[in-house]
């Protein structure tokens, strides 16, 4: 965070000291610098944070990849394991669980932790900045903020509904078609068409859903500059705001709607995450209970009628 904060600082030390500034030669901590050796000293620290900063990001998304890939590598096994001790249905059912439903959940596990605290971090960091810089801006900063906190968990329940609806149509597709292969039973075309179709209309209805609130949310990212532009303009008309300063605002503005995109995708990912943990729970459980070939001819039937 204070790497952070160096990068949105130096760029208003850069304008303000070394561009705009007139005072030169100047001393700053006991050397004397001309007017171009310092701008280009300044904008060398500024390169120094700058690496610095996106290697620490490097080293955070390495590290939360190499636990996803680790731990949904372990789900899979501990999966497959439970269901060849206990499982009964068809090997097409486990399938998609393994493949397709297990990779979300581990996926989730880097950014379980890490994300919330890094992506809070960073937008604080920034609020403080440009707080700093004037309260009026940085009030205007999360003046909408309240509106998509509001909405967006609303919404957002609806899509997880239509996830766990998509999973569970996954599912049934994968003992049609295991059913159709090879077998004497083999499930009818019509049966696996309309399968098609209701997986397509749940996808299109998530689609749907999603890119609307992704639409909302960037005219909401969109309408918060033309306070800053309005505002803020006005502030340095008045002498109460240097340009430098709403430059480095407006800049960091630029990053500051991206923790707060990460923080509300966030929500949106550790819903589906639960979802679908919840759903793998239920089918491991299923997984748990006795095949009934193990059983005498009366508890499997009864077994069978609870399943």
């Amino acid at each position: 965070m204070p790497i952070l904060y160096a990068t949105l600082e130096l760029p208003k030390l850069i304008i303000n000291s070394a561009i705009s500034s007139g005072h030169f030669p100047a001393d700053y901590w006991g050397w004397r610098f001309e007017q171009v050796e310092y701008l280009f000293i300044l904008c060398l620290i500024f390169l120094a944070a700058v690496i610095a900063n996106g290697s620490l990001k490097y080293q955070i998304n390495l590290h939360k990849g190499r636990l996803a890939e680790t731990l949904t590598r372990r789900l899979r096994l501990a999966i497959h394991s439970q269901w060849r001790r206990h499982g009964e249905m068809e090997g097409a059912e486990i399938i998609p669980v393994i493949v397709q439903e297990v990779e979300p959940v581990g996926g989730f596990s880097g950014d379980a932790f890490v994300l919330p605290v890094f992506q809070l971090g960073t937008f604080l960091t920034i609020f403080l900045f440009m707080f700093v810089q004037d309260p009026v801006l940085g009030a205007a900063a999360v003046s909408l903020l309240p509106i998509q906190l509001a909405l967006v968990p609303r919404w957002q329940r609806r899509i997880n509904a239509l996830g766990r609806e998509r999973a569970l149509e996954m599912r049934r597709l994968g003992v049609l078609i295991g059913n159709g292969t090879g077998s004497v039973h083999a499930s009818p075309a019509s049966s696996i068409n309309r399968s098609f179709r209701r997986i397509q209309r749940i996808r299109f209805e998530i689609y749907r859903r999603k890119f609307f609130v992704k639409g909302v949310n960037n005219f909401i990212w969109q309408m918060t500059p033309f306070f800053f532009y309005t505002i803020g303009g006005y502030l340095v008309i008045e002498g109460r705001l240097s340009f430098g300063a709403l430059v480095a605002v407006l800049g960091a503005y630029k990053d500051f709607s991206a923790p707060l995109r990460e923080l509300l995708g966030y929500y949106q990912m550790m819903e589906d995450a639960r979802v679908r943990y919840e759903d793998i729970r239920r089918f491991v459980a299923r997984t748990s209970i006795p095949r009934p070939e193990f059983l005498d001819t009366d508890t499997a039937h009864q077994l069978k009628e609870v399943i």
